[in-house]
């Protein structure tokens, strides 16, 4: 659906009702040669939602092959539209059209045929992705960036690599953290140590508190191993052998691992894990051990430690060359998420090679495609009911 008239006050368009008007193809033409036309889907709450920050990051201009003409969002253009957060979304919509000209409609089947080489990032809810990737195919997708986990089920992401190979479209992922400094560089280091073991440690900034965490599991409700801790399993199936199959065991940390039950705003109980701790050992010899912490601070870490068990080496995101940058964002948006903000170059890599891939055909040098997800999420799905096990 259309936005409403652009000279309309910020005010005013945060409660009004959206057009029911089609974009149509001579509306807008903002790709430049050599540039994606990029199709948000999904864009969640300014300062919130992790599209949002895709968004943002285009319109600064940070990925020069991809041009943000359109955002798709059913939510905050539909039904949530008058709620606190669609107001807000309301007011950023009309500044985003106002300055930069960007397109916005509640649906895929607003759009116009491709003016450009089209990239479809689809960053909305898990449970809508299935769909999504479907209909940003069917309206014109010559490649889709497609956010971690991908689906809410091995069957249903196996089924959308299915649908996109029939249509001939390439799915790359958002696993932003295959593309880390703090990953290569451990990666290296460790690569000098023989006998030696990574651990990956992934943080997030939640309070403490039954409610924050009761409505961090109602939102996140694939789970932490399908969500936060996903980018660590992305990485142990891209960069240490690691599939179901050549699981030889699994042991978690009963002392630092937690499992709860919690309700959230809706008054529903979810049970996940507020923080966990494993070792998988491979039936070709690797070991590696992941940490995943909601409560445990903005910054995420690597370690090395030697046949013996001693750390030997330690590199963190972000490292004292990238804090500078992390405050200037801090300040210029005191209000988003503070992870956005540790993976900002991250973020930056990822969608620029995927952008420059679907207008050149060049190689995404680092991403993971569908089939490293889909082998990830099996990992995921395995996961989840063992360790749960383990800590009763």
């Amino acid at each position: 659906m259309f936005a409403s008239s652009l000279s309309r006050s910020a005010a005013f368009v945060s409660r009004r009702v959206a057009s029911t008007r089609p974009i149509t193809s001579s509306t807008l033409r903002l790709a430049e040669e050599g540039q994606a036309e990029v199709i948000l889907v999904g864009c969640g709450a300014p300062n919130r939602g992790m599209g949002w920050y895709h968004a943002v990051q285009m319109l600064d201009k940070k990925c020069p092959s991809a041009s943000l003409d359109y955002v798709i969002e059913p939510w905050f253009l539909g039904g949530g539209k008058e709620s606190p957060a669609g107001q807000d979304f309301g007011v950023w919509q009309a500044e985003t059209e106002s300055k930069h000209g960007t397109k916005f409609a509640g649906s895929l089947s607003d759009l116009p045929p491709p003016s450009a080489p089209r990239l479809a990032l689809i960053s909305g809810r898990t449970a809508d992705n299935p769909h999504l990737l479907k209909d940003s195919i069917a309206h014109g997708a010559s490649c889709v960036y497609l956010e971690k986990p991908g689906a809410p089920t091995v069957a249903e992401l196996e089924q959308m690599q299915k649908d996109a190979e029939e249509a001939g479209v390439e799915v790359l992922m958002g696993y932003n953290k295959n593309v880390c400094k703090y990953v290569r560089k451990t990666r290296e280091f460790a690569e000098t140590i023989p006998g030696s073991m990574i651990t990956y440690v992934s943080n997030n900034a939640y309070e403490n508190t039954p409610a924050s965490l009761g409505e961090c599991f109602e939102r996140n409700a694939e789970g932490m191993l399908k969500n936060m801790v996903i980018h660590e399993l992305a990485l142990l199936v891209s960069f240490h052998d690691v599939t179901v199959d050549n699981i030889e065991s699994v042991e978690a940390d009963k002392e630092f691992s937690s499992l709860q039950t919690l309700p959230g705003p809706s008054g529903k109980d979810s049970t996940d894990f507020d923080k966990i701790k494993f070792t998988i050992t491979t039936k070709t010899g690797n070991k590696i051990c992941v940490v995943g912490d909601r409560c445990g601070g903005t910054d995420s870490f690597a370690t090395v430690s030697d046949a013996e068990g001693k750390e030997v080496f330690k590199y963190w995101m972000p490292d004292d060359d990238d804090k500078a940058h992390v405050e200037e964002l801090q300040a210029k948006y005191p209000t988003a998420m503070p992870y956005f903000f540790t993976q900002d170059p991250d973020y930056i890599t990822v969608k620029e090679r995927v952008a420059k891939h679907t207008v050149t055909g060049e190689e995404a040098e680092g991403i993971a495609n569908i089939g490293i997800a889909v082998e990830t999420l099996k990992v995921a799905e395995y996961l989840t009911p063992l360790l749960a096990e383990q800590l009763k």
